[in-house]
């Protein structure tokens, strides 16, 4: 070979290199717009000879791909890697919470909170405590109210202006107790506590257990205004955020200190920016909860005379069968929530559901209860608990592994479940559609074809759920990606790809 040929080998070879690595690094929307509707027809060879071929892609050498792809017809696996390997699943674990859930509590389950009496009613007044006990709720927040953060204090104080009380001569108290007090999952960050992924699991929860935060620029005093809601006395916010000029970018951090309920916005914030939503969480959930809904009691002319305490602050000792239960509320089904779970991915809705297993099946909300009663589920429908290696409800502690294969496994009992497996189905994102994998697989043969939870973690990426290949036969299947250190849209652009070439495929 010449000296020109050789160069121009060399050229071209570069240049298919760098080319192939910019296909690549586009957004998976990019990457895949131009995909064929139309479906290619196959035998399931020449589909696992092209699977390889992504999967051995050069970016994912130091990584570890574990992959497990089976026909809900009649078994046939379509492709298998590393598949009873352990990985570190990030929220895919939320299918073993959600799908236990269903199957432990039913779909029509309500989470429920006692709204109870140490006194007695004269008049329009309430001599002694209003006691609030909690079973978990995750839903006292305006998420299915219109974002009315008052919907649920509103009913309860409707509630008790309906039974014609006026002034509470008595404290306001929270009772968390059917709950263990470590709010925190096993082998979760430090560094997460801040961020609303992480916020705390408690039997009494407002909004998440966490403050909006709004960041906007003041024109007028040239200033940035941080405000938060709901905005509590013993919530302490510091603004630290300065303003900065339009060509600067916006640039702004949140953090709380541990143990604590001071919260510092600090950073920068461009001067023709659109105001900016931010959250942080908070500690102590109950006390959270109870001084929210002591103000609002006083907002809707409902005088009370006493004080907001935490059950652990409360110094006299509560006899339930002493108590008067003056109602209770639920909160919607078990159905609704597991939307807000998987499509969402809200991790603070997995732990409470873990725990409240715990509390319904064995009469405490612990993460070990919920564990050990799922351990005990899986056994019974087939699945290995020793290949589930479960430490939290949400899949945020790298503690959490399983094999691929018993995610599939379990793929496939929900499927042949017909109680269970409509409300589980349509609880998981759709793809081009909604959810975590709303804006992936646009305008491909994958949107509306592929159902799946995503999970996401430092160096680790998950999808696993069910897909419809070109003769609408149903697959489920599980990729995860561990260990990779290349940005997290090269992991999304596998799996999509790997979606695309199952909605695509027929067989021969």
């Amino acid at each position: 070979m010449n000296y020109k040929s050789l160069l121009s080998s060399l050229l071209i070879f570069i240049i298919s290199y760098f080319f192939s690595i910019l296909v690549l690094a586009q957004d998976s929307t990019s990457l895949v717009k131009d995909s064929v509707k139309t479906y290619s027809y196959s035998t399931i060879a020449d589909l696992q000879k092209e699977l390889n071929d992504i999967f051995d892609d050069n970016s994912f050498r130091n990584a570890n791909w574990g992959v497990v792809i089976q026909s809900l017809n009649n078994g046939e696996y379509f492709y298998k890697r590393n598949e009873d390997k352990f990985f570190i699943p990030a929220s895919n674990l939320k299918l073993f919470t959600s799908s236990g859930g269903l199957l432990l509590l039913g779909s029509d389950y309500k989470f429920s909170t006692n709204i109870l009496t140490n006194g007695y009613q004269s008049g329009s007044t309430l001599y002694g405590d209003l006691i609030i006990q909690g079973r978990g709720d995750p839903t006292i927040s305006g998420r299915f109210y219109n974002n009315d953060l008052n919907y649920v204090f509103d009913t309860w104080i409707d509630s008790l202006l309906e039974m014609g009380i006026k002034n509470i001569k008595g404290n306001i108290v929270g009772d968390d107790n059917l709950f263990e007090d470590t709010g925190l999952g096993n082998g979760w960050s430090w560094d997460y506590e801040t961020d609303w992924y992480a916020a705390q699991s408690n039997a009494l929860s407002y909004n998440d257990n966490c403050i909006d935060i709004t960041i906007k620029y003041d024109p007028k005093t040239d200033s940035v205004i941080v405000n938060y809601i709901p905005a509590l006395r013993n919530i302490v916010l510091l603004n630290n955020v300065t303003a900065a000029a339009n060509n600067e970018r916006t640039s702004i951090d949140v953090y709380r200190e541990r143990g604590t309920n001071v919260i510092t916005v600090s950073g920068t914030f461009r001067k023709n920016s659109d105001s900016l939503i931010t959250y942080s969480t908070v500690m102590n959930p109950t006390q959270f909860m109870i001084i929210a809904f002591k103000n609002r009691l006083e907002q809707r002319k409902i005088r009370v005379n006493g004080y907001s305490f935490d059950i652990d602050d409360y110094d006299r000792e509560i006899n339930y069968n002493d108590l008067d239960l003056l109602f209770t509320w639920y909160s919607e089904p078990l159905r609704e929530i597991i939307k807000v779970i998987n499509k969402g991915s809200q991790n603070f809705f997995a732990e409470q559901l873990l725990k409240t297993i715990g509390l319904e099946k064995k009469g405490f909300g612990s993460a070990a209860n919920g564990i050990a009663v799922l351990k005990e589920l899986f056994s019974e429908i087939g699945l290995n608990p020793e290949n589930i290696v479960m430490v939290d409800g949400s899949g945020l502690s790298y503690i959490n592994m399983v094999t691929p294969r018993q995610i599939v496994d379990l793929l496939k009992y929900i499927y042949s479940n017909n109680k269970i497996y409509p409300d589980f189905f349509n609880s998981l994102p759709i793809a081009g559609v909604d959810g975590t994998i709303g804006k992936r697989m646009n305008n491909t043969s994958a949107e509306n074809n592929v159902r799946a939870k995503t999970g996401f973690i430092s160096h680790v990426r998950s999808l696993s759920g069910y897909a419809f290949t070109g003769d609408s036969e149903p697959v489920a299947f599980s990729i995860i990606a561990n260990n990779f250190n290349v940005p997290i849209k090269l992991a999304d652009n596998i799996q999509d790809l790997v979606c695309l070439r199952l909605t695509n495929f027929r067989r021969k």
